[in-house]
């Protein structure tokens, strides 16, 4: 089995990826589109995609792919995220003058960032990236917030740890690919779709599911291009596209919207386990 997955080793995109198959064989990319391009061309077998952490909210530029690929959500995996502020070897935090990680990576630190005074933070595209650079271009004053993972691929080190805002900070991949990625049966399925500018659109969308006793773990509106404060609804149900229910519901919700896709059918992941 092939995985591709953004980000350098040691992003918590690969921990994630190794939770999918431990003895896969892995590609690290640059970008999210990257990832999508490696499936889609046959590169890899599989993508495996942040949507959702439990502080910094959803990654909406996965969103966005999601709808513009035509590749099937075919599981999740959760991932315990634990934050470290990395540096080189010997270095004090009163010596750091700049922190570099992923958005994601600083938003999920924000209650630690907002006691450093004098410190310039930077956005960059990924946490293990930002532990790289430091690495290579010897940083004496800079931190990176990554895994412990990426401190030890980079001969990083600790100068404060677990700095994530809370201590259950979790971070929700997708799956993405051509084929089941297991004998699992599905009992989630992700959709898509849109509705007429009119009183009560969205009530009567999701009264086509809620009726018929499908809870709906996720909603989730974007922004359609070109097309002025309409939108997108994104919507995870907690029931197998094929359930008698979620047929209907399905099938209900299409006699009124002018579009319904279904991104995917899958199984569910377990709750992460924090420790």
């Amino acid at each position: 089995m092939k995985i591709a997955y953004q980000g350098e080793p040691g992003a918590f995109s690969e921990a994630a990826s190794r939770q999918v198959s431990a003895s896969a064989e892995l590609l690290p990319c640059k970008a999210f589109e990257d990832v999508f391009a490696a499936v889609d061309s046959g590169r890899v077998d599989y993508g495996v995609l942040p949507i959702e952490n439990s502080i910094g909210g959803s990654i909406h530029r996965n969103f966005d792919l999601l709808l513009e690929n035509q590749l099937p959500i075919v599981g999740e995996v959760e991932v315990p995220v634990v934050h470290h502020l990395l540096a080189l070897p010997g270095t004090q935090l009163e010596g750091i003058k700049r922190v570099f990680s992923h958005p994601q990576a600083l938003a999920q630190c924000d209650r630690f960032l907002r006691t450093l005074t004098g410190v310039e933070i930077t956005a960059t595209y990924d946490t293990a990236g930002s532990a790289k650079m430091i690495a290579e271009q010897q940083m004496k004053n800079a931190a990176a917030i990554a895994s412990a993972r990426a401190g030890e691929l980079f001969g990083l080190e600790p100068v404060r740890s677990s700095i994530q805002d809370y201590d259950s900070n979790t971070t929700r991949f997708l799956v993405v690919g051509r084929t089941p990625l297991s004998d699992a049966a599905p009992d989630k399925t992700t959709i898509v779709f849109t509705l007429s500018n009119e009183a009560g659109a969205l009530f009567k969308a999701l009264a086509a599911i809620a009726l018929r006793g499908i809870d709906l773990t996720k909603l989730e509106s974007r922004p359609i291009p070109g097309r002025k404060w309409e939108y997108l609804f994104y919507v995870d149900l907690a029931a197998a596209r094929d359930d008698l229910a979620c047929a209907r519901a399905l099938a209900h919700l299409a006699e009124f919207a002018p579009m319904v896709r279904v991104l995917g059918s899958y199984p569910s992941s377990r709750p992460a386990a924090h420790g």
